[in-house]
């Protein structure tokens, strides 16, 4: 990951334990005061500060003007938004959980996604919506769901999601100052991942994706929550004499083919791991994508370490639905190293 900071001892700040909760509650705070026209609001984010308590603090420090409690609409929380982008505001909502967001489908893929297209670019939509996704938190139905395939499959929208602390704050931060509409998806899996660093920081540019650890044998190729998963099996690898590279995407939709092409082509192999169920899911496009591009270079077909095709299920068996480190290492070993 690389990270901006100032060139001089006394502009740097003492880095500090910041958890991703923390970091995209300073990237809001942040954006709120630099920018009028940003608003925060949804379900519970006012007086509570959110589920998650992202957005703990805004409405006594911003008032209720600038951020508030919707109903329980999530239909109406987006169609408000989509009017009040349109009149000038940056409004940045939350959809509360994954599933949630169901219910504002209509508004987003026929509304959200098409004004600029469809006033021939005289009307853009600096929109942000922030959507807590993914697993294992022990969450009931409709609570860890990994809607991201619906949402980049419809041209117009942007697509990130951090894994860090760090990305949280920057990618939610350029999210916000963008003319476009970002759908913006929180891991809450990581929402009390710690890092030291010192905010605000910038990281790399939303559109691209990032190398996180280095290898020669394989791409693991992962966004999210399954970055740090990734990780870890790129550590029990190293263990045997497997050099893994790790690309965090970062970027779902623009996907970021020249720096996953130059990874794939100098190792040969690659797997893509998310929640997911695996029909239809987001490393299918990846992967056709991906051999497309780099078929000549490939010593293997890509594989997907992915959720299995059924429901979300319940959170007794959440720990044998989800990608592990064991599972990546098992699918590896399904490929004919001779070759």
């Amino acid at each position: 990951m690389t990270v901006t900071t100032a060139t001089t001892a006394e502009d740097v700040p003492t880095p500090v334990s910041v958890t991703m909760t923390k970091a995209l509650n300073q990237a809001l705070r942040d954006g709120l005061s630099e920018d009028e026209n940003v608003l925060v609001f949804g379900e519970d984010v006012g007086r509570l500060g959110g589920v998650f308590r992202v957005t703990e603090g805004l409405r006594k420090e911003f008032g209720p003007e600038r951020v508030w409690d919707s109903p329980l609409a999530e239909s109406g929380i987006v169609g408000t938004a989509i009017g009040m982008a349109m009149a000038g505001m940056r409004p940045v909502v939350e959809m509360q959980f994954d599933a949630y967001a169901y219910p504002a489908f209509e508004q987003i893929v026929s509304h959200v996604a098409k004004m600029r297209n469809r006033t021939k670019g005289k009307v853009s939509l600096p929109l942000t919506i922030r959507i807590p996704y993914a697993g294992d938190i022990g969450g009931v139905e409709h609570h860890s769901d990994s809607s991201e395939a619906y949402w980049c499959s419809t041209p117009g929208l942007t697509v990130v999601t951090p894994s860090n602390p760090a990305d949280a704050y920057s990618l939610l931060r350029e999210s916000i100052a963008s003319d476009d509409p970002v759908i913006f998806m929180e891991p809450k899996s990581r929402y009390w991942m710690k890092d030291e660093l010192s905010l605000p920081v910038q990281t790399a540019p939303m559109d691209r994706a990032q190398v996180v650890r280095v290898g020669s044998d394989v791409t693991l190729l992962a966004y999210g929550p399954t970055v740090r998963t990734a990780l870890a099996a790129a550590e029990e690898g190293a263990e045997h004499g497997l050099s893994i590279e790790v690309i965090d995407l970062r970027s779902l939709s623009p996907f970021d083919d020249e720096t996953v092409s130059a990874s794939v082509r100098k190792t040969s192999r690659a797997a893509i791991i998310h929640e997911a169920a695996q029909f239809g899911g987001y490393g299918a496009e990846v992967a056709a994508r991906v051999t497309e591009a780099n078929f000549t270079h490939l010593s293997a077909p890509i594989l997907r370490i992915t959720g299995f095709d059924v429901p979300y299920p319940s959170p007794k068996l959440e720990e044998y639905f989800l990608p592990t480190a064991e599972r990546i290492l098992d699918a590896l070993e399904s490929w004919d190293w001779e070759l």
